[in-house]
């Protein structure tokens, strides 16, 4: 059986002290305000280690590249809103109604932050081993979304139907990235795929 979300975050949680993990905090945070600002091409190692105050033997003893600090970011968003949904659930009366609420819900923040959304999303092309590490956390926090979404009342076979609305939704937001769609666009995909295989 694979390592879960919660694994990875306990073990990088116990090999860094308060300290070194308050220093990685900082380090994402100043990637996150480069790329809100301009996108990917803004976020470079030596101004993230100018905006967080850490040396940059720091900001690469976390982080291997740029993609991978940028991929890093983007698990850290998608894991936020995953515990945010655990806090407040997305309302419906079917697993289909309450997977289009949250995923609607995350397309809106999306839609907020495209700089931000698009400049994460463009780092998990990388063929490096730890922005690949990160796609797999990705996908596996999309699953889960639309998991605790769907609820109890899930067909049996929910494990299958989430990967393949993770699979729409992630592709349906490759095309939003790449700027010849709309989010509206990928929120009518994700709709039209949730109702097909929850219906």
């Amino acid at each position: 059986m694979g390592t879960t979300i919660q694994q990875v975050v306990e073990e990088l949680s116990d090999a860094l002290t308060s300290a070194q993990q308050q220093r990685r905090e900082r380090v994402i945070a100043s990637a996150v305000a480069l790329a809100q600002h301009g996108g990917y091409d803004a976020v470079q190692m030596r101004d993230v280690s100018n905006d967080a105050g850490v040396a940059m033997g720091t900001v690469y003893r976390y982080f291997r590249s740029k993609d991978h600090l940028l991929a890093a970011t983007l698990v850290e968003w998608v894991r936020e809103l995953y515990e945010a949904m655990g806090q407040r659930p997305p309302q419906g009366e079917s697993p289909a109604e309450r997977v289009i609420a949250a995923i609607d819900r995350a397309l809106r923040a999306m839609d907020r932050e495209p700089q931000l959304v698009r400049a994460v999303f463009t780092s998990l092309s990388s063929p490096e081993p730890e922005a690949v590490a990160c796609q797999k956390e990705i996908s596996e926090l999309m699953n889960q979304i639309v998991l605790r979404a769907a609820g109890a009342n899930a067909p049996s076979d929910i494990a299958e139907r989430s990967r393949m609305i993770g699979h729409v939704w992630y592709s349906a937001l490759a095309a939003w990235i790449s700027g010849w769609a709309e989010m509206s666009f990928v929120a009518d995909e994700v709709t039209i795929a949730t109702r097909f295989l929850l219906p």
